[in-house]
């Protein structure tokens, strides 16, 4: 997938690591070929990391809920610094665990030696702390307890102005190589610079950048939301989210699907909150170049409101690009979007895809047929986002 980089990103991990912070760049950087290895000290290949989502529920301070699970790529101890063009350090618990492990504070400061990327994000800026990197006066930014540790350890803290909500926090600072972020809610500007601090150069066929709405509504699935709505940011394009009766800003609860070992089927948990940006009464279909309609179990909703149905077909009637992970399918059958179609399809939606008319390709798990582009599973988002921006004329190269 993507253009043939020969670029490389090492993610260091652990127990309860920012689910969000983790699959994003994973994903993301996956779509467009670079190679990433996920490590974490004392496992191995084949390992698993359990990962947590940290959202405000309305409690002083953030609440932390375990979502799934990563499984490791590669082995920690067989890591050569030289061999890679950046680290990825995501947030959550576990770099506290790590910043007192002599092996993680070596290696991170080796890739500082090396001049590296360096992207750290909430809490893992304790890290730079304990590899002494901070104290080069570095400006740094991070979740806002860290404060005053980056400044004993002599960095310049930075924050961004003019934050009034969670929808404010959109940007990160970088210094030299060192990138560094409040959180998951800046990673569509955050990726673009990681991109950047790569050699990346994105380009367009067109002379405007493209404009996607997503159409969503609650218990979204997480990643299929969260990944292609920043990622799509990451590449310069306008993007909006929507949901039937709720206004801009307000709140949808997304859930992950997690395969626990034993199980049949995945066990459904919570995740982060999605915030709409855009009012339904807003929403002009001439603003946008494609809808893309996510999985979990929002599309049961949407299929119910005639609404939502009528604005998918809106998009199929004007000729605009649809798209849709998982059980989003669900809702492009009802609306005829199907209707003579190849597309992917995970078990969920195959009897809804057939009596729609289309065509199951089952040898492939994204698969484009003119301007309709689907994805079988989340797990297939690299795939998906690097279907969908090639569809639309984007491309990276490195």
């Amino acid at each position: 997938m993507g253009s043939m980089a020969q670029k490389s990103v090492l993610m260091l991990c652990g127990e309860f690591m920012e689910a969000y912070e983790t699959i994003l760049p994973l994903y993301f950087l996956q779509a467009f070929s670079v190679s990433v290895h996920c490590v974490s000290p004392g496992r191995k290949t084949g390992d698993k990391c359990v990962m947590a989502a940290h959202d405000l529920l309305g409690l002083q301070i953030y609440s932390e809920l375990v979502v799934d699970h990563l499984t490791l790529n590669a082995n920690f101890n067989e890591v050569i610094p030289e061999q890679y063009d950046a680290i990825i350090i995501p947030g959550g618990r576990f770099t506290e665990l790590l910043s007192t492990d002599e092996k993680c504070i070596s290696m991170v400061a080796r890739f500082a030696e090396l001049d590296k990327t360096i992207l750290t994000s909430c809490h893992s800026q304790l890290l730079l702390a304990a590899a002494g990197i901070l104290a080069r006066g570095m400006k740094c930014t991070a979740f806002e307890s860290m404060k005053p540790f980056i400044e004993l350890s002599g960095g310049a803290w930075w924050q961004q102005a003019g934050v009034q909500t969670v929808v404010d926090i959109t940007d990160c600072v970088m210094d030299g190589r060192f990138i560094s972020t409040l959180g998951w809610p800046t990673l569509g500007n955050t990726l673009r610079v990681l991109l950047e601090s790569l050699g990346s150069k994105i380009t367009c066929s067109s002379e405007t950048q493209p404009s996607l709405l997503f159409l969503i509504g609650d218990c979204v699935e997480d990643y299929s939301i969260n990944v292609p709505f920043k990622a799509f940011q990451a590449l310069g394009c306008k993007v909006d989210a929507v949901s039937p009766n709720k206004k801009k800003g307000e709140k949808c609860a997304t859930i992950v699907h997690d395969l626990e070992d034993g199980r049949q089927l995945p066990t459904e948990k919570s995740s982060h909150n999605f915030y709409v940006t855009l009012a339904w009464e807003d929403v002009s279909v001439d603003d946008y170049d494609c809808i893309v309609v996510p999985g979990g179990r929002s599309p049961e909703i949407l299929v119910m409101n005639d609404n939502a149905v009528g604005l998918v077909k809106k998009f199929v009637e004007n000729g605009k690009f649809v798209a849709a992970i998982g059980m989003g399918n669900w809702l492009l059958a009802a609306t005829g979007a199907l209707k003579k179609k190849r597309c992917a399809s995970g078990y969920g939606t195959k009897v809804a895809v057939k009596v729609a008319g289309g065509q199951i390709v089952e040898s492939e798990r994204c698969v484009t047929d003119d301007k309709l582009v689907t994805a079988a599973t989340t797990s297939d988002l690299p795939a998906f986002v690097y279907a969908l921006s090639t569809a639309l004329g984007l491309s990276v190269v490195f």
